[in-house]
């Protein structure tokens, strides 16, 4: 049932004005439903890229439903940025990032070191460091490296272990934290 506000306009399609404008969002994944109860009816990301100068804040999930566009330009910010590739990002995962960045309780956007890297990009940086995984989850689309100047690595990482849905590696002394929607699990101090 769709509620009208007023004349003839309806709330979706309110809430569609504003995620077609790249306003802000919120998230929510598997066992993350729960954090986000009561949240209202939208999710929302927000984040920055030191290494592309670009920002994002975007609602990218309506009333139940993805909204396509969103994750087309969430897909494009979070791609490699040395060989300016695409990936579809797992959707999961954008919802572990929207749902920890909420239970922060912060209006400032996460830095993004990593989205989606190409497998020739995780090869250069796995030959630059050990912390590098060779079947890294960043070359499916299912991983990003966070980090917030307001929190600490401890603080973020606690937010992403409360969601419950993927893994989270602490990196303290690169001062980022991991997030993935892979299996369960955490590392690193």
């Amino acid at each position: 049932m769709t509620k009208l506000i007023g004349g003839d306009i309806s709330r979706r399609a309110i809430l569609g004005a504003f995620a077609s404008m790249a306003v802000t969002a919120a998230p929510v994944y598997s066992k993350t439903f729960g954090l986000l109860k009561g949240a209202g009816d939208i999710r929302k990301v927000s984040m920055a890229s030191g290494r592309t100068g670009e920002t994002i804040e975007m609602i990218y999930w309506i009333e139940g439903k993805y909204v396509k566009e969103a994750l087309k330009q969430i897909n494009h910010f979070m791609r490699d940025w040395r060989e300016d590739s695409v990936l579809q990002m797992d959707q999961r995962n954008i919802d572990i990032i929207a749902a920890s960045h909420r239970l922060l309780d912060t209006t400032e956007p996460y830095q993004m070191l990593s989205g989606y890297r190409s497998p020739r990009t995780n090869a250069l940086l796995r030959s630059r460091s050990r912390g590098v995984a060779k079947n890294s989850l960043h070359m499916q689309g299912m991983a990003a490296d966070l980090r917030l100047n307001s929190r600490s690595v401890g603080q973020v990482a606690r937010a992403g272990v409360a969601c419950n849905s993927g893994g989270v590696g602490r990196y303290s002394r690169s001062n980022f934290v991991h997030m993935d929607c892979g299996a369960i699990r955490t590392w690193g101090r």
